[in-house]
């Protein structure tokens, strides 16, 4: 039977993969409610259909993850577009805090929703195996079915163990909540052991290259297993004295980051990936300017999708579909189709973009109110354009600061060129003779938003998005393949060539010396292209909390916090501000759900939330 595969555009689904999107208990999801297994899993277009379904059910546990970077200092969630008691519209990042402080408390519905994603897996998983058992002529088909599902069950569960620490174990389907009411919490070492185990199943069972659009294939299989490794080496070696249950050793931190390295080198080395358009920074327009934009701005639009680059993605279906990313609606203003600008750069993210001429950091920039009469053209001034001249290309192509363009929209057709001028809104404006009206948005407080992610051309309504939102990228794995080596070794040649390929895609000379003289001047180096690369793909949070970065980025308890300021000078919020520990333990993990403790008894609290 031909199977046409197209996109992974995934539609609503029939009753038999069907799970309800607003629920009370952590299992209250019945995968068949209408129509039987027996009746159903007949053919290779049913374990077909089932998978496109457990895709459904866990993309959007992954497509909206630029709300978490809020839990870092570079970006600002002041709210979200996700709907209350809807899955696919975002329900499981609703109701949370994207604040860098306080945050881990508010993510019951994110919990509970990863646990749907569990028993969706384990309900393909179950039944393929079974399928293939009595049909040894579709094992070779199912097989890589059965692939994709372990290697998605791995994911969910690496996200339910990097918040939680230990999690309920379940490898099975579940048909009632009675199955699981008195479970308990598994220790995280096992509950490793076992997405272990799945993305390596994973790997030993998908293709080299995926059947289609959006589907998986070994690279990235190696990649979450490389990363969960790398978790754990990280874990190991920095602590986690939230978690009670767990004791780092330091002999399994060398053990996680040799098992990360050589993950990371396969895929970098065995399947022909390459950056996006060769990972060239290609051309970029004038200040203030934006018919021409570097690659990086395009790999975050719809021509990447498909792109090798993105080794594991979410698609999107755009108009028409009902299955559509939000991106623009969150990142820009009402000018881009009445978007509410939810998340925007913060101030501090300007001066991590370095100079190309001298591949280091500018001088810091200077905050000025545009009602000093040289705001404008004190160099070095955050409100004068030309101080963004000469910048790391990355840095035109994922925000915008004064006089800079983009194209509005209205009914998804072109209003012409915006100019985005902080607090100066919809408004009309004169440059160069021509006159514009601003871009209209006051959701941002830093002085700049985002370009990142903003469509540069009309045809799409602000939630009719179809690009392949990216969960791993090629780009992340050199980063992580330097940073295990360089636990290993410190720099080698390799890593540091890795880390200057990132740099090459922003027109950065490569490193030199001093930034590569030791273990920590190349780890600095390394988190600093983390930060730029993967601003507002939600790795940030994550990755101060493996580092236990926290008190580096914000100062120790009872201090006197950090102030986040905009480009005109004001102080907008202070954070960490008279911080007690405790809360500071309470950043570093996650509250089990109350409602699920009371319903309950053996589940067990993380120790900072008794």
């Amino acid at each position: 039977m031909k199977r046409n595969y197209r996109s992974l555009l995934l539609i609503a689904l029939a009753p038999v993969v069907l799970l309800t999107s607003c629920v009370k208990d952590l299992l209250d999801r019945q995968p068949t409610t209408e129509l039987g297994e027996s009746a159903f899993w007949q053919n290779l277009d049913d374990a077909e259909y089932a998978l496109m379904g457990l895709y459904s059910s866990v993309r959007p546990l992954f497509d909206r993850d630029y709300y978490l970077d809020g839990h870092g200092e570079y970006v600002r969630a002041r709210g979200t577009s996700a709907t209350s008691g809807n899955l696919r519209l975002g329900d499981a990042y609703h109701g949370a805090n994207y604040n860098p402080t306080g945050y881990a408390g508010s993510f019951d519905k994110m919990y509970r929703y990863l646990y749907g994603g569990v028993n969706r897996a384990n309900y393909v998983i179950e039944n393929a195996e079974k399928m293939a058992a009595s049909n040894p002529n579709l094992a070779a088909d199912l097989d890589a079915i059965i692939g994709e599902a372990k290697l998605l069950r791995g994911m969910v569960y690496f996200r339910l163990i990097s918040m939680w620490g230990d999690v309920p174990y379940i490898g099975r389907i579940v048909n009632g909540n009675a199955e699981v009411a008195n479970i308990e919490r598994m220790p995280i070492a096992q509950v490793k052991d076992s997405i272990l185990a799945d993305f390596t199943d994973a790997f030993e069972r998908l293709p080299d290259s995926p059947p289609a659009m959006g589907r998986a294939a070994k690279p990235a299989a190696l990649a979450f297993r490389g990363k969960l490794n790398l978790y754990w080496a990280c874990w190991n070696k920095n602590g986690w004295p939230e978690l009670d249950t767990f004791t780092p050793h330091a002999s399994e931190a060398t053990e996680a980051f040799t098992a990360a390295a050589e993950d990371f080198r396969s895929v970098i080395q065995d399947y022909g990936l390459m950056l996006f358009r060769g990972g060239e920074p290609g051309d970029i327009d004038t200040l203030g300017r934006a018919e021409i934009l570097p690659n990086y701005y395009y790999l975050f639009t719809p021509v990447a999708n498909g792109d090798p680059e993105i080794i594991m993605g979410f698609t999107h279906g755009g108009i028409g579909t009902n299955q559509g990313e939000e991106l623009m609606r969150d990142v820009a203003g009402r000018s881009h189709e009445g978007s509410q600008c939810w998340v925007s750069p913060r101030y501090e993210i300007a001066d991590r973009y370095q100079s190309i001429i001298t591949g280091d950091f500018v001088d810091p920039l200077i905050p000025m109110n545009p009602s000093n009469p040289d705001a404008r053209t004190t160099p070095g001034s955050a409100v004068n354009p030309q101080s963004y001249e000469n910048r790391d290309y990355r840095m035109k192509a994922s925000i915008m600061w004064d006089y800079e363009m983009s194209v509005g929209m209205v009914n998804r057709q072109s209003t012409g060129w915006v100019p985005f001028i902080y607090q100066t809104w919809a408004q009309p404006i004169t440059i160069g003779g021509e006159t514009y009206i601003s871009y209209n948005t006051d959701g941002t407080n830093s002085g700049y938003v985002f370009r990142k992610f903003l469509r540069n051309e009309a045809g799409l309504g602000r939630s009719e998005g179809d690009y392949h939102f990216p969960v791993m990228r090629l780009a992340d794995v050199y980063l992580m393949y330097a940073e295990a080596t360089n636990e290993l070794s410190g720099p080698t040649a390799d890593a540091i060539d890795m880390v200057n390929k990132i740099r090459h895609r922003g027109n950065l000379p490569p490193l030199n010396g001093e930034k590569t003289a030791s273990k920590e001047a190349f780890f600095d180096a390394i988190e600093q292209e983390r930060i730029v690369e993967l601003l507002g793909e939600g790795h940030r949070g994550f990755d101060l909390r493996r580092w236990r970065a926290i008190e580096r980025v914000w100062g120790e308890p009872y201090g006197p916090g950090v102030w986040r300021r905009d480009t005109h000078g004001a102080n907008q919020q202070r954070y960490y501000q008279n911080t007690p520990e405790r809360e500071y333990e309470r950043n570093y993990i996650f509250r089990i759900p109350e409602s699920e403790r009371d319903r309950n008894p053996n589940l067990t609290q993380n120790t900072p939330w008794l």
